[in-house]
């Protein structure tokens, strides 16, 4: 029997005894990087890194009003500095319904209205990250939710007790839908994103205290600090596995 691709771990919510995480601890300690402008190659159907969209090319969905909201209160503090295509945002609006009660962010120029593109002064890239760094704010003040946790995804799961069980792991084709299938290239496949000098539960940290609460990621980063000390570290993330071929059998000469 191949011994399993990743390992996980279970972590109750303090105080709440229905509640719990499921932790892919093999894509926490692995060596994970965004490599957006860096080698990333989009999320089309055909590799463009020349495009420098990043995951950006279809754009956003608010995973509520609150962030719908928090998004359009942003936008309206952008400058034409930071965002190239304020004058239409600010025009049409940044959100385009998309169903009932689903918004996703507008496309303009076949990408989210927030993606500065090559040619802009202050470079390409997602222009309420750049707000960000130019107010010393982490983006996950200022970006839709589904963005600044990416690559980290959270599903909800009824367990037949009726507890939650909320699953923590990397986003992968499949939280796109059928059009992930379609990728030409998804970075948590590609081995040219695990090159990161620390592990994600430490790069994401930010990311993860928001996710999961100070007292869960305690725990988590708690046990994985143990891990990684003793020399007994999660399985490898399957792209860190190096791929080794070998021998093939030698074709018989034909008579």
């Amino acid at each position: 029997m191949p011994a399993p691709a990743r390992e996980w771990i279970t972590v109750p919510v303090p105080g709440k005894d229905k509640r719990q995480w499921q932790v892919d601890v093999t894509f926490l300690a692995s060596s994970y990087r965004c490599i957006f402008g860096q080698g990333c190659q989009g999320v089309l159907t055909e590799p463009a890194p020349e495009l420098v969209h990043g995951c950006c090319s279809y754009g956003a969905h608010a995973s509520d009003k609150k962030d719908k909201a928090k998004v359009e209160k942003l936008a309206r503090r952008l400058t034409d500095d930071e965002w190239q295509f304020r004058r239409i945002g600010a025009k049409k609006g940044v959100w385009a319904k998309v169903g009932r009660d689903e918004w996703r962010t507008r496309l303009h120029e076949d990408a989210c209205i927030f993606l500065n593109r090559t040619g802009f002064p202050a470079g390409p890239g997602c222009a309420l990250h750049l707000h960000a760094l130019n107010r010393g704010l982490h983006f996950s003040e200022t970006k839709p939710t589904v963005c600044w946790q990416l690559p980290l995804r959270a599903v909800e799961r009824e367990e037949e007790d009726g507890s939650i069980t909320t699953v923590l792991t990397e986003f992968s084709r499949d939280g796109w839908g059928e059009g992930g299938e379609e990728f030409a290239w998804w970075c948590t496949e590609a081995r040219e994103a695990f090159t990161a000098h620390e592990p994600v539960y430490k790069s994401m940290e930010t990311e993860l205290r928001a996710m999961l609460g100070d007292a869960v990621y305690e725990e988590v980063a708690k046990y994985l600090d143990a891990r990684l000390a003793s020399g007994s570290a999660p399985l490898p993330h399957p792209a860190e596995v190096p791929v080794v071929l070998g021998r093939t059998r030698a074709r018989r000469p034909v008579s």
